[in-house]
């Protein structure tokens, strides 16, 4: 166990064994008081709490113990105002015994549950840094930041994706967001990601490897076997997905837009969404379009950031219902660049959702930085 994990486990135990404190101090308190009480008054019931009190919070080891204190102060009080054979303080021995052991199998139940649930939780994390791999803070030119929020808490990836992979004249990034949710939507994502970083360095120019992504993507919902849904299911899944290409030595930038939201282009306060005047359908429904994809080239100069994002950015909403205004909001954000942008932009938007988002978002900020400058050769 690393350090940093046993230090949290450390500090989340250290509450819980305070807490046993309560439980010990009730024993004490109702022990003390049924001794002292006059003889018809009986104060023993109230010692099954202390078991049950513990098995909220504790294990079934300290469980088992409150309970096993419980029943020695009962036995002790009988033994004080009476004795043991008495009738009335054997049936309150007797249940209380009952009581502490089904809350302990509660606590050893509970204590499974929370297992497996940390369990599930790592291997989420393990799978969102293979599928979802954690972008560079700088690739080339570009200095570059990602965040990727889940709509339930317990989750840690989806269906949004994104990626970015190094040429040999730039850099190419592709976001996307696959229709649906759960481990299918999981599935297809990874089918994108891995086709794109297989093939981003391979394909000349940008229409060839979204033609190539759309083969995968189709090739892989027209196949039976490759998933346990109905045939209907498979004919209307797809994924909208924006393809971009930064050649390091032109202050360019050239989009295929595949039914996806537009990038916002931020520049010196200015935000102007990149609307592609022909865009193509979302991967997996390239045969209505005839496999032909137009690129679009946008200005992208020193101290531009583009943004990219999902569509559950911009479909969050809030207790009024109304969408987020992405596009007023990050218009004054841009100015210390792409990690402090998305670090406002998530506050911000998960302060417009309250808290939760109806879907997953997933953002990348891209920056071009000043090229460097060169010395000629007669330079000292």
């Amino acid at each position: 166990m690393v350090p940093g994990r046993l230090h949290d486990l450390l500090v989340s135990r250290e509450p819980r064994h305070a807490l046993l404190a309560v439980p010990i101090f009730l024993i004490v308190l109702v022990t003390v008081i049924d001794v002292l009480a006059p003889p018809d008054v009986h104060l023993g019931p109230f010692l099954v709490a202390a078991p049950a009190v513990t098995a909220s919070f504790a294990g079934p080891r300290a469980t088992g113990c409150v309970g096993a204190l419980a029943v020695l102060a009962q036995s002790v009080v009988a033994a004080v105002r009476t004795n043991l054979a008495d009738l009335n303080h054997t049936f309150q021995l007797i249940t209380l015994i009952l009581m502490s052991a089904f809350v302990t199998s509660f606590a050893a139940r509970r204590e499974r549950h929370e297992r497996e649930v940390t369990r599930l939780r790592t291997v989420a994390t393990a799978a969102q840094e293979v599928v979802l791999r954690p972008l560079p803070a700088r690739i080339g030119p570009l200095r570059i930041a990602s965040a990727y929020l889940a709509a339930e808490s317990e989750a840690q990836i989806g269906g949004d994706l994104y990626a970015a992979a190094r040429t040999e004249q730039g850099t190419r990034l592709v976001i996307g967001d696959v229709r649906g949710k759960g481990l299918e939507a999981v599935g297809d994502a990874a089918l994108l990601l891995g086709a794109f970083r297989g093939a981003a360095h391979r394909q000349a120019d940008l229409p060839s490897l979204v033609a190539f992504l759309e083969g995968t993507v189709s090739s892989d919902l027209d196949d039976p076997a490759a998933s346990s849904v109905t045939a209907d299911d498979r004919g209307e899944g797809f994924i909208t997905a924006a393809v971009l290409d930064v050649p390091d030595d032109e202050p360019i930038l050239r989009l295929i837009n595949c039914g996806h939201p537009p990038p916002l282009l931020l520049r010196h306060g200015r935000v102007v969404p990149l609307e592609t005047p022909h865009p193509a359908p979302p991967l997996g429904l390239g045969a209505f379009a005839g496999n032909e994809f137009s690129v679009a080239a946008f200005a992208f100069e020193q101290g531009d950031i583009a943004l990219l994002y999902t569509d559950g950015v911009i479909e969050a909403r809030d207790r009024d219902g109304a969408f987020y205004p992405l596009a007023q909001r990050v218009a004054g954000m841009a100015d210390k660049g792409p990690g402090t942008l998305l670090a406002r932009l998530r506050q911000d938007l998960l302060r417009h959702a309250g808290g939760h988002l109806g879907d997953d978002a997933a953002m990348v900020a891209i920056e071009r930085l000043p090229r460097p400058h060169r010395a000629s050769p007669g330079s000292p």
